[in-house]
């Protein structure tokens, strides 16, 4: 038997793993990974909002990057 997250659990994992840069991505990660019902499980402005937040600390690209290589430079 096959575990498979929630929804929820998913996007929360998705925000968290630095692939997603916003909500709009996590939401077409769980489309493309075959999550259905999706707005109606991270609906409301908590739900987004915590999301946004781990997308905003944990995403890996862009401006990320940048820091990295000046970190490396000092």
């Amino acid at each position: 038997m096959t575990f498979r997250p929630t929804t929820l659990e998913r996007a929360y994992q998705l925000a968290e793993s630095g692939a997603c840069r916003t909500v709009g991505d996590v939401k077409q990660a769980l489309q493309s990974e075959g999550y259905d019902r999706i707005q109606d499980s991270l609906y409301g402005g908590t739900i987004t909002a915590a999301l946004r937040k781990r997308c905003q600390e944990n995403y890996v690209g862009g401006l990320g990057d940048a820091a990295a290589v000046e970190e490396e430079d000092a």
